[in-house]
């Protein structure tokens, strides 16, 4: 039977090799990605597990570009303006991306990139150093928050950028729990689980996938979802607990400079999808903790439009008027 197995999965190998090959478009030296966040970010990480397992698909060595600062908008006006050959594609971070466009960090708009896919999707998590005794669970990380407000005592949070992904979550889970709190904003994610392993911060909005490896340095206290996650079944949702109900987290998705031609996204459409359809890419994803969430361009294209309705829904009555 395992021999069997194993004779179909190569001959699903093949055929997903067979249907790439068969573009009309394929890129003709190595191809550039860009992701607009340090190396060692969660974004970086995510990034180059994929590429390791799409090149044989691509055809093409696929060189991972980290452009950081600026949240993200400096990667992103890079890869906006990028020559639309299909030899550099990119990252984009939803809802990063959309809130970068809200507040005109860059002169980018939705309308600049054309979709491929989306790669993975994450739930947000709300996180305290594992040595902090002063926070047990999230109803005494919210009762601080209380009795604090307005004082030196106020609680901080370390995020990734003025409203980018996990502000957003700071906000939400601050404004349905009633507390105050002084934001932290660092370049990225990787620096700020660095603000908050040095005690610069007291808490953090993270995606799960962000502390992969490193979990026994921190104390997850809530997750963003409407149940609790498999992974996770003694780490209550903050809807539970009476804050804020329902899903929040980030998407990755992969695009490419706007002009690039139809056989261009069909091309990377389908190497992906058959990368992360992959076992041993299978696999890899699932020792480190990744999402992984294919969406065709189509839906990937929906999805950007939604975040990007969100993100200027956030605009009026959802940011502190510090």
């Amino acid at each position: 039977m395992k021999k069997i197995i194993a004779l179909v999965l190569v001959m699903m190998m093949v055929f997903a090799l067979c249907g790439v090959a068969s573009a009309d478009w394929a890129p003709n030296g190595p191809v550039s990605i860009v992701v607009a966040y340090k190396a060692g970010s969660g974004t970086d990480n995510t990034a180059r597990i994929l590429a390791k397992y799409a090149e044989k698909y691509v055809g093409q060595t696929l060189v991972i570009e980290n452009v950081e600062g600026g949240s993200g908008s400096i990667g992103w006006s890079q890869l906006a303006d990028a020559d639309p050959d299909g030899q550099t594609i990119g990252f984009i971070n939803l809802p990063n991306f959309s809130s970068s466009i809200v507040n005109e960090m860059g002169t980018y708009t939705v309308e600049s990139f054309a979709p491929i896919c989306n790669h993975v999707t994450e739930t947000s998590i709300v996180i305290v150093r594992a040595d902090d005794d002063r926070f047990p669970d999230l109803d005494a990380l919210v009762a601080f928050g209380k009795e604090n407000e307005g004082t030196k005592q106020e609680l901080l949070a370390s995020t990734n950028g003025p409203q980018a992904s996990n502000h957003i979550g700071a906000q939400a889970f601050a404004n349905s729990a009633g507390f105050m709190y002084t934001d932290i904003p660092q370049g990225g994610t990787a620096d700020q689980l660095l603000s908050l392993r040095g005690a610069e911060a007291d808490f953090s909005v993270v995606k799960l996938a962000d502390i992969a490896g490193q979990e026994a340095e921190y104390r997850i206290l809530g997750v963003f979802a409407s149940e609790r996650l498999p992974e996770l079944p003694d780490v209550p949702t903050l809807g539970e607990l009476g804050y804020y109900e329902g899903w929040l987290g980030s998407s990755r998705c992969l695009v490419a400079p706007a002009g690039v031609s139809e056989d261009v996204i069909a091309f990377y459409e389908a190497a992906f999808k058959a990368a992360m359809e992959d076992p041993e890419y299978i696999e890899a994803a699932e020792q480190a903790g990744m999402a992984t969430d294919f969406k065709d361009a189509a839906a990937t294209g929906a999805l950007i439009e939604q975040q990007q309705a969100f993100a200027e829904g956030l605009a009026e009555g959802f940011w502190y008027d510090y």
